[in-house]
């Protein structure tokens, strides 16, 4: 009787040591995703969802994407590089552009052909924009400074980018598309990629 009476006893106790005990994990659990999570979202890779056709066809509304933010603090944007950046006008607000011109390049646009001046190329390289369906005959030039960027998106019909708002300094730079995730039929590792 007395055995019974002790396994009576401690059974309630047992119960809610477990209790204790599962709560305590799940505390533990929830602190180290926390520990991991939030460091990765902030300083190393963050989702982004594509709202309208400035990228069009490369990238449409609705699709979801991880923006690779490390790479960027190991080194600079390229050209053809497709970025997320701060709107200069609205930092508030973020873009998804194509990377076109450089820190001291001259970007001239002459009847929607792009061509870059810089040391390299002093009587000037006319791009290949392979990732252009919707061209736009504008003509302009732009000469770029340290840090500057000029982007523009891959419908040049329908973008508003930097031939009607500016140039991107390097700091408004987020990062650039590393992921495409969804809709799986289009998923692809550094989306838009032409290089």
């Amino acid at each position: 009787m007395d055995e019974q009476q002790h396994n009576l006893q401690t059974k309630p106790e047992q119960e809610l040591q477990k209790k204790g005990g599962s709560l305590l994990d799940t505390i533990k659990f929830i602190v180290l995703a926390l520990a991991i999570v939030t460091p990765i979202r902030m300083f190393i890779a963050q989702p982004f969802i594509v709202s309208g056709s400035s990228m069009d066809p490369t990238f449409a509304t609705g699709q979801y994407l991880i923006v690779d933010e490390i790479s960027y603090h190991l080194g600079d944007p390229k050209r053809g590089d497709v970025i997320i950046l701060r709107y200069p006008k609205d930092t508030t607000k973020f873009f998804i552009k194509r990377v076109i011109g450089l820190p001291h390049e001259n970007v001239v646009i002459n009847k929607g052909t792009v061509t870059i001046v810089n040391a390299q190329y002093p009587e000037g390289l006319a791009i290949s924009e392979p990732y252009i369906k919707f061209s736009k005959n504008d003509t302009m030039t732009k000469m770029l400074g340290e840090g500057e960027y000029f982007v523009m998106g891959d419908n040049r019909a329908a973008s508003s980018d930097s031939r009607y708002w500016g140039v991107v300094p390097r700091d408004l730079v987020v990062g650039r598309a590393l992921i495409r995730l969804l809709p799986i039929a289009s998923a692809s590792v550094l989306p838009g990629d032409f290089n």
